[in-house]
């Protein structure tokens, strides 16, 4: 680390020395990287930082080097900074605290508690049902904290899929049908009448487990802005199940999504309309992030018979709106 970034963290918090550790991992097309950073003289044994640098040479896995990738990815970083500098949650939905985030020129530090040390050590590429509930119960709680709240400073809408970012990725489309339909679905999941803010990532590897599956935090605020629930609940559930797994465990698990979110909410909101909206949104949410991977990687393992099934369900309701 570079001597004024060392300087950003003894100040930040209060240590007296540090030595830079493991690298957790490489950002996203080669824009950084995660470190722990041990510390000695403060209450913290270790925080983890987050280094972004943006490249010279960008290298992204599917080749999607062009500007417009690249300045989704630098608003990504602002809106992190933003969003930890100004936004908190609670025990539900918990997330690290964050004790600075500086930039400096091309490059952005943000310093984050080590959520190994504060009781969730645990990552997790397989989960069983309770751990999928875990994660389904956080996303709820966050729901319901941020429901009918302005995403200031975030994403106007979160996701990093959604269609008015992925202009590219929408012409390599070869599923004609789907690419008419696609101004269509995203205007339905934007015209909610009920709108959260998403985490906008919140897939499985962006979630920290206590040692008994059973609590967990979420990292990684990069596409966290506004919209949809759904396009939360669909993009968790897609990261962890496989397409019959899906199909046989789907309703139960967004039984227990809606009713944590029920048990969230106060006597305010009116949930059996927002459930009822949120729930005819399921499709359509899930159909949107298959618009997005045909575009980018056909050849993707998601593209699966259940996500296909789902897209016909949704373009037949179309048709049939269009007809009455």
């Amino acid at each position: 680390m570079k001597q004024e970034h060392e300087e950003l963290v003894l100040k930040a918090c209060g240590a007296k020395s540090l030595q830079t550790g493991a690298k957790i991992q490489t950002l996203w097309s080669g824009y950084g990287e995660i470190l722990r950073v041990h510390l000695e003289g403060c209450d913290r044994p270790s925080v983890v930082v987050k280094h972004v640098m943006f490249p010279q040479n960008q290298k992204h896995p599917g080749g999607w080097n062009t500007d417009i990738s690249h300045q989704r990815k630098v608003r990504s970083y602002q809106v992190e900074g933003h969003w930890y500098q100004n936004y908190t949650t609670n025990e539900q939905c918990r997330i690290p605290a964050c004790l600075a985030v500086q930039s400096f020129g091309d490059e952005q530090l943000i310093v984050l508690e080590d959520l190994d040390v504060v009781g969730f050590p645990v990552r997790k590429t397989y989960v069983n049902d309770a751990e999928i509930k875990a994660c389904l119960s956080w996303i709820a709680s966050f729901h319901a904290l941020f429901l009918n709240v302005a995403p200031e400073g975030l994403w106007p809408i979160g996701t990093y899929w959604h269609l008015e970012t992925r202009p590219e990725e929408l012409e390599a489309m070869s599923d004609q049908k789907l690419k008419a339909a696609a101004a269509e679905i995203d205007s339905i999941l934007n015209n909610c009448r009920f709108k959260t803010i998403l985490h906008g990532d919140a897939k499985l590897a962006n979630f920290c487990f206590s040692k008994d599956g059973l609590q967990v935090a979420a990292v990684d605020f990069q596409y966290v802005g506004g919209g949809c629930g759904m396009k939360d609940v669909i993009y968790f559930l897609g990261s962890c199940m496989e397409e019959k797994e899906c199909e046989k465990r789907v309703p139960g698990l967004l039984d227990h999504y809606f009713s944590e979110l029920r048990k969230s909410l106060d006597e305010k909101a009116n949930f059996p309309e927002l459930e009822k909206e949120w729930r005819s949104m399921f499709a359509f949410a899930w159909t949107d992030f298959h618009r997005f991977l045909l575009g980018w990687m056909p050849g993707h393992h998601k593209i699966n018979k259940y996500s296909k099934r789902l897209t016909q369900e949704v373009l037949n309701k179309l048709k049939q709106s269009q007809s009455n």
